[in-house]
């Protein structure tokens, strides 16, 4: 990826305010109308941010609307061979072992030379993965037999044939040079392909999904399933590896007609099911900590942060030049009409005082307006109103108890310990003692109490460990000996990954870019819209709209399983092992990740995530069950009811996690971000009231307060406060202040040099076949190593007396030299 991709887009002109409406139900917000005129005040999001959207809502974004007639042709090479097998009964009326006898039939002729049969014989398993629809009244019927039938499928060996049949369309140089030459390409010039991963996707999205009345057999074949897609057991390589070739292959331009929304759904859905969730996530962490005796985590971050309450948003420009003019004519009496929240300067409220003395002192007209005025609907137990105060909305079990004050235990490094006492005792004894932490003789008492203070809350990570370890196993090869590894999903992934890693890093990222909003089309830019754009263009103004809505769609979800792969990998790598996490972490780094996702958050966010781009009547399996109602420029204008698109904010979420997880710690990362002028583009995204985006907002303008200097830290003083309250404290860290700004030079070169020498140097001992060259014993018996088999090629006794006779006889040997003083 160049530089020049990333120049600053055009910002969209959308209108922030014209889609959004209020939530239908009882649980609404209080009215959204205390606004400026200049701008509306944007609501609390009712979003919950986990693994996946709901299983409709990801099934549903496999197909795009301009596949839609694909149902039908399905279903019908489906009924047109069934019928002449069960003669007058439908699938749902069948024996199970009926199924069984059908569907072997099936397998058998997958296995047929001719392409079209095959085609046919992959649409009726289709129809089969997707509920046998036509015999279905409800959606609930249509998902509960394709659970049923995708079940079945893999339990016949359905998905090892497919398996096959996608490597050989991905070898088809046939239709890949053919898609080459093409001037325009459309949706049909990857039908098999689509139908494949249609059904793998199908398959292992179904299958991944617990439900609580799954059968033990399901349960069983869900485990083995997983186990089969990590291991490597297709061509001595995971599954993902093979969708990962796809992606790269596209992205060199030699098969642009592999649809890679469905690829890189199928790709992210694997790593998903064979590494595990947040959840598992979390679970793994406990377990990691539990066996290096590491003390348990001081909380479960996934229960705080759906704890937490959005702030309101900081103010505009306009809207403060308006309050101080509104002030000077002295309209007191029109104060609830503005913005208070947002006048980080005018702001007399003690923003640290807890909620119960903040509700004795506010007027309920002005709950709306402190920084924890507003209650998010996660997790809220009573909505601030006039009493008599409702019921609460979900169990007081299900809520973190959190002590007054701060939502996160402040954490200390052992380095920070070492530095202070350093600092200490230079000042008051003139000499330091290295990185002893337990010496504390000739300071005062008050350093006494700080040590004891700072020593209570130290957290020392799984990384920190990994790291110590791997400079001892560096320093001591033959006395500490092999270091056991243990074959996880993850190490199998990553020794598969590594000699293509950043290959795969770059193609991802340039499919990012080609789908990111702000991305200006380019001549040269990657085609991504193969497996949307239909053989004939729209010809009317209702057909244009449709597939206007289809394309932005398709860019919305290419966005989502990008982001969430990449937050997937680096979770798992890093717990892993840091150094794994490390290398990807370098590699996103040096193709401009950094860049690209400020150049992703640079436009109107509000307008992203409210965009309606869906048509709720052609969602899949809404579609295959209800007669069609007639579409009009204006049921397409109009869009869902819902408040906002879950897609988008999950994108964004994911997309904030990436850029903290890229720049925590490392100093000239950081600088990155104040080099590339972030702070405005992240404070507009604190306009969005969601409290698990604002959270990785705030913690990327924490990194960087110290250095965007005193006079931008005074006119924010409202984001200043919504960091203290919302981000994790380190005790010594000095953010807010910067009076000891980091005197080191930025050279990031040199940083990043260092962390790639001591990647490589982990690469090398551990995944090297070579390794420990220096320490491998010599042989010198003269008989033992005449007598070692040597693999030679096959072809090698074709030309073995030509060789003879060219390296040999041909040579002339000086015998005298041998008997000759060296």
């Amino acid at each position: 990826m160049q530089a020049e991709d990333m120049e600053v887009p055009i910002i969209n002109n959308l209108n922030d305010n014209g889609d959004r409406q209020r939530p239908k139900g009882k649980d609404v917000f209080k009215d959204q109308q205390k606004e400026s005129e200049s701008s509306m005040e944007s609501p609390n999001l009712e979003f919950e941010y986990g693994d996946t959207d709901t299983l409709t809502a990801e099934l549903s974004e496999l197909y795009s609307y301009t596949e839609e007639p694909e149902f039908a042709l399905n279903r019908d090479y489906f009924e047109e061979d069934f019928r002449s097998h069960a003669r007058g009964r439908r699938w749902i009326e069948l024996t199970v072992e009926e199924q069984r006898t059908y569907v072997m039939r099936l397998l058998d002729a997958l296995e047929v030379t001719d392409r079209d049969k095959r085609l046919k014989v992959a649409r009726a398993i289709l129809y089969l993965a997707q509920g046998v629809f036509d015999e279905c009244d409800t959606e609930v019927d249509v998902l509960h037999w394709s659970r049923h039938n995708v079940f079945l499928l893999y339990d016949m060996g359905i998905f090892t044939a497919l398996l096959e049949l996608l490597s050989m369309e991905i070898d088809n140089s046939q239709a890949c040079s053919s898609a080459v030459r093409k001037p325009a390409i459309s949706l049909a010039d990857s039908t098999e392909l689509r139908v494949l991963l249609s059904i793998m996707y199908l398959m292992v999205e179904t299958i991944r999904v617990q439900t609580e009345d799954d059968r033990p057999e399901w349960r069983a074949a869900r485990e083995a399933f997983k186990n089969e897609l990590g291991s490597p057991l297709y061509n001595g390589e995971p599954f993902a590896l093979l969708l990962f070739t796809m992606v790269t292959k596209f992205c060199s331009m030699n098969a642009p007609h592999f649809p890679m929304k469905k690829v890189l759904l199928l790709l992210w859905k694997t790593i998903l099911f064979t590494l595990g969730g947040f959840e598992e996530l979390q679970e793994m962490k406990v377990r990691g900590r539990e066996r290096l005796n590491l003390p348990p985590l001081p909380e479960d971050s996934i229960k705080v942060v759906r704890a937490m309450r959005a702030a309101s948003p900081p103010a505009s420009a306009m809207e403060l030049i308006e309050q101080q003019q509104q002030q000077k004519r002295g309209r007191r009496s029109r104060r609830p009409l503005v913005k208070q929240d947002s006048l980080d300067t005018y702001n007399e409220r003690d923003p640290f005082k807890n909620d119960d003395a903040r509700d004795e002192e506010e007027d309920p007209e002005d709950t709306d307006s402190g920084i924890e005025g507003e209650v998010d609907p996660l997790d809220r137990d009573v909505i601030i109103q006039p009493p008599p105060p409702p019921p609460p909305l979900r169990p007081p079990t299900e809520r973190v108890n959190f002590p007054k004050g701060l939502p996160w235990a402040p954490k200390v490094r052992e380095k920070d310990i070492e530095h202070f006492l350093e600092t200490s005792r230079n000042k008051f004894i003139g000499f330091t003692l290295g990185n002893d932490i337990d010496t504390l003789v000739g300071l005062p008492r008050p350093i006494h109490e700080s040590v004891k203070t700072l020593k209570q809350h130290k957290y020392v990570s799984i990384a920190e460990v990994q790291i110590k370890r791997e400079e001892e196993l560096q320093q001591c090869p033959l006395t500490l000996g092999e270091e056991e590894v243990e074959e996880t999903p993850t190490e199998m992934l990553y020794l598969g990954m590594l000699p293509n890693l950043s290959q795969y890093v770059i193609a991802l990222l340039k499919l990012l870019l080609a789908a990111a909003p702000t991305s200006k089309a380019k001549t040269d830019s990657i085609n991504i819209l193969a497996d949307v754009l239909p053989e004939e263009m729209p010809i009317t103004v209702l057909q244009s709209m449709k597939l206007g809505i289809d394309v932005n769609r398709h860019k919305e979800i290419i966005v989502k399983a990008i982001s969430a792969l990449l937050l997937l990998l680096l979770k798992h790598f890093k717990l892993n092992h840091i150094y794994q996490f490390e290398i990807v972490s370098q590699h996103l780094v040096f193709a401009n990740c950094i860049p690209l996702i400020l150049k992703f958050f640079n436009q109107n966010i509000m307008s992203y995530i409210s965009a309606k781009n869906s048509i709720c009547v052609l969602d899949f399996p809404h579609c295959v069950v209800h007669e069609m109602p007639e579409l009009t420029a204006e049921s397409l204008e109009a869009g869902d009811s819902n408040q906002f698109c879950w897609r988008n904010l999950f994108s964004c979420i994911n997309l904030l996690r990436i850029l903290n997880k890229l720049t925590k710690w490392k100093h000239s990362r950081t600088m990155m971000l104040v080099v590339f002028k972030s702070a405005p583009i992240l404070k507009r995204a604190l306009k969005v009231k969601q409290a698990m985006m604002q959270l990785y907002v705030l913690k990327l303008l924490k990194i960087q307060t110290k250095y965007l200097g005193r006079q931008w830290r005074k006119s924010n003083m409202k984001t200043m406060s919504a960091i203290y309250q919302k981000v994790r404290h380190r005790l010594n860290d000095d953010w807010a202040y910067g009076n000891d700004i980091d005197a080191r030079p930025w050279d990031f070169q040199a940083e990043e040099c260092a962390l790639r020498e001591s990647i490589e140097k982990f690469n090398s001992r551990r995944y090297d076949k070579n390794k420990n060259g220096d320490f491998t014993p010599v042989d010198n018996c003269l008989q033992s190593v005449l007598g070692q088999r040597v693999e030679l090629p096959e072809d090698f006794h074709y030309s073995y007396e030509m060789w003879l006779e060219r390296e040999v006889f041909s040579q002339p040997i000086q015998w005298e030299g041998l008997l000759q003083n060296p």
